[in-house]
């Protein structure tokens, strides 16, 4: 994802919260999060499961405040709003498949400049019958 100019846009953003959403573990989602910040691209990631409906909301309190912890966002109303916008908006792309499931994964976020993105990975189903799926959503701050 190297860049020239040193400026990026939202596709570049959208790949970074897809990245950290996809980390194994800690150990690896502390290394790509080192990565990014040279970079300059703030970025965070939290685990979550759960059955979906009941999730909702503790999805995008977990994404609002793992964004603050790691300097992502500040405390604001527009930067927590664009935060639990983009979030819902990851949220609402996987809905038809996961109503009335259960679901687990990670959510990335990613912030440089005024771009936000939160890309949410699902595992998506029953034991290890799962559908996986990625939602993605993308604010400007």
């Amino acid at each position: 994802m190297e860049n020239i100019t040193g400026q990026y846009g939202s596709k570049e953003i959208a790949v970074a919260a897809i990245k950290m959403a996809l980390t194994a573990d800690r150990q690896e989602e502390k290394q790509v999060q080192q990565v990014f910040l040279k970079m300059g691209i703030r970025t965070a990631a939290v685990d979550y499961g759960g059955e979906f409906i009941n999730s909702v909301m503790k999805i995008i309190e977990r994404a609002v405040v793992s964004s603050k912890r790691e300097g992502v966002i500040q405390s604001s109303h527009s930067e927590e709003g664009a935060v639990a916008g983009a979030t819902r908006e990851a949220i609402s792309q996987i809905m038809p498949k996961a109503v009335g499931l259960n679901v687990g994964g990670k959510i990335g976020i990613a912030r440089y400049g005024d771009h936000v993105s939160v890309a949410i990975f699902f595992g998506i189903g029953l034991l290890h019958l799962n559908e996986v799926a990625i939602g993605l959503g993308h604010r400007a701050v």
